[in-house]
């Protein structure tokens, strides 16, 4: 089973980097602030981009020094990231870090996207899909506090500290917290079998991408 959810989570990867081609369409050699990311995603971008990543240094020593040849890693607060001026990019991204910051700094992390770079792509995972894409759990977002709790402190039991401490500290985005957030934004929904999996607040910056409903298949992105 964690072999075929990997390689699922590829695949929507991928998808959704179609995705942020076709609509936001950087140039080759665009400059790309990724807030928060990993370099992984980028092996699954075929355009040559100038690659910022952004992250924590306790995330950064974590990964391959393989894996970091194509992209330039700087480490500090993805809220602020303070050591960048304004519009230092061409293209400001993030997959999935929204909903890892405490809901006090959502707005700070919002206004560092816009300000870094005129056209801007920000992901976050649907808190409405059954499945919970961190924990794997059924309908997470609906559980009780008192059995979130439980769960957390099994897993912490179970030597899964990670985990617990992921679960402990994420909250989920529903679309209309990401409007809010991204005023005037497009919000994009990448479905899965009918189903919302995740959001996108995007904005071309005058690229005038396409809007579609991406490539054929069953992971769908639609206004």
């Amino acid at each position: 089973m964690p072999a075929l959810n990997d390689t699922l989570q590829r695949h929507w990867r991928r998808r959704r980097m179609e995705a942020f081609l076709r609509l936001l369409r950087p140039r080759p050699g665009a400059r790309v602030i990724d807030l928060g990311g990993r370099p992984d995603i980028w092996e699954l971008v075929d355009v040559p981009l100038d690659v910022t990543l952004l992250n924590l240094p306790g995330d950064i020593a974590t990964w391959p020094a393989r894996a970091t040849r194509r992209v330039t890693v700087v480490s500090g607060d993805a809220c602020s990231a303070s050591m960048f001026a304004d519009g230092a990019f061409d293209v400001a991204f993030s997959n999935g870090v929204l909903e890892h910051l405490p809901a006090e700094r959502h707005a700070d992390f919002a206004a560092t996207v816009r300000r870094l770079a005129p056209a801007w792509w920000v992901q976050t995972p649907s808190p409405s899909f059954p499945l919970e894409v961190h924990c794997r759990l059924p309908l997470w977002w609906s559980y009780p506090p008192a059995v979130q709790a439980w769960w957390i402190e099994r897993w912490r039991r179970r030597g899964r500290d990670l985990l617990a401490e992921q679960m402990l500290t994420t909250c989920g985005v529903p679309r209309r917290a990401l409007q809010g957030l991204f005023p005037g934004a497009r919000i994009m929904t990448e479905r899965v079998l009918g189903l919302p999996k995740s959001y996108c607040a995007f904005n071309d910056g005058g690229a005038g991408g396409s809007a579609g409903d991406g490539a054929p298949g069953r992971s769908r992105w639609t206004s």
